[in-house]
């Protein structure tokens, strides 16, 4: 191939642009699958919406020439040729199974960003040198079953099919009994080696917002501990029993909430700390608590920090268990380590919004992706664009439709230097 070959390809796949009116009305259509009353979508993973949303999907896909396959856990994958098929795919995608009162954007947008990267290049007539693939991961948002980011989890092998295939939600359906019933459950197999994996989404954090920045370049991902916390104290009589003399075990979950949160305070920039799960016994007005479960969430950019936050934790709760004459277990329940995503792919996404022109920042992700299992097993990256006020996981949640094409056509111009272009 002639270099003047070769620049005039690389010129043309400069020049390409998404449709970002065509991807707004995709992810307007999809929304409509379990469309709540305030503007929100329900669709949690292996319902009958979400097998109907994984339908539309596959309708799209292979209307625009995608081959389809699904595998053991559900994971949809919709490919489109390369030149040379023998090279590893060079992949983006996300989830569409969403919360209970989740929004139009999360998850979605990355999955038909990389449907109208597809479409783009077909009506560009571009081949590109590997292939291009579009994935749907099944059950990212834990919802409804656990662990969260199963698919992706199963795929890039943090934890066996078995026991994904073996997990069950509040009513006891098995996630292989939810496969079958919506007609994903695919055949067992190893999973194809990705060259590259680089997932768009709305930041669900409002740093871009506030900084007036167009594209995220995400460098990482927060490593992630969290726990399941009993404090067992003694209920009594509120009347009777003297303050000294009281084994309060609202008390001391309370100053274990504070302790929470001065962890993460203390650990800037990137340092976070939560309760989002408090439940108290017996939960009565003039009875003092005997019981509290609480759930705590640590996270940090760092994995020598994190431990840090997980001995602090620990001392805390001891000291708290002394000075409250109660007994606190804590018990860890998942753990993921902080993720660098692959320099080359993040120097990709900047490139790509440099060349279109776009304001950037460097962004650390708080939250889980798919990206963060990904990375395991392929180069990986994240490209975010800002969301309304930060606001995610919300039926409010809202972007702008000129925010979106924008991080689609850096979704584009990334893939496209990963997979390289066929003069």
């Amino acid at each position: 191939m002639s270099k003047v070959v070769e620049a005039s390809a690389a010129a043309q796949a400069s020049r390409l642009r998404v449709d970002g009116a065509r991807l707004w009305q995709s992810l307007m259509d999809l929304a409509r699958i379990g469309a709540t009353p305030k503007g929100g979508v329900c669709r949690l993973a292996l319902t009958e919406l979400d097998g109907q949303g994984r339908d539309l999907f596959v309708r799209w896909a292979e209307a625009a020439g995608c081959t389809v396959r699904v595998d053991a856990i559900g994971n949809i994958f919709a490919r489109r040729p390369g030149r040379r098929e023998d090279l590893p795919a060079v992949m983006t995608g996300s989830h569409i199974d969403t919360q209970p009162t989740g929004g139009k954007f999360d998850g979605n947008y990355g999955v038909m960003a990389g449907l109208e990267v597809v479409r783009c290049l077909n009506e560009a007539g571009l081949v590109t040198e590997a292939p291009i693939e579009v994935a749907v991961w099944t059950n990212e948002e834990g919802s409804r079953f656990v662990p969260v980011m199963m698919g992706s989890g199963v795929f890039a092998g943090a934890f066996t099919l078995e026991h994904a295939l073996a997990q069950r939600d509040a009513q006891g359906t098995s996630v292989a009994e939810a496969l079958a019933a919506i007609g994903y459950a695919g055949p067992r197999g190893s999973a194809p080696p990705v060259g590259a994996y680089f997932e768009a989404h709305i930041e669900q954090g409002p740093v871009l917002e506030a900084h007036e920045r167009v594209i995220g370049v995400v460098q990482a991902a927060l490593g992630q501990r969290w726990y399941d916390v009993v404090v067992q104290g003694m209920e009594a009589h509120a009347g009777p029993t003297p303050m000294a003399l009281r084994r309060d075990a609202l008390l001391a979950a309370s100053g274990l909430v504070a302790e929470v949160n001065r962890i993460a305070q203390a650990r800037p920039p990137h340092g976070r700390g939560t309760v989002g799960s408090l439940e108290v016994f017996p939960n009565s007005r003039n009875v003092i608590p005997g019981r509290v479960r609480l759930s705590v969430d640590l996270r940090a950019a760092d994995d020598a920090q994190l431990g840090e936050m997980d001995a602090a934790l620990r001392e805390a709760g001891a000291r708290i268990a002394r000075e409250r004459n109660v007994a606190i277990a804590i018990e860890p329940v998942v753990y993921f380590p902080p993720q660098p995503f692959a320099p080359e792919l993040v120097e990709a996404v900047r490139e790509g919004a440099a060349a279109l022109g776009l304001s950037t920042m460097d962004l650390v992700s708080g939250a889980g992706h798919d990206a963060v299992y990904l990375a395991r097993v392929a180069p990986a990256a994240m490209i975010f664009v800002p969301c309304a006020d930060g606001i995610s996981h919300n039926e409010i949640e809202d972007a702008r439709p000129e925010h979106l094409e924008a991080g689609c056509n850096v979704l584009l111009q990334a893939m496209l230097r990963s997979a390289g272009v066929a003069a």
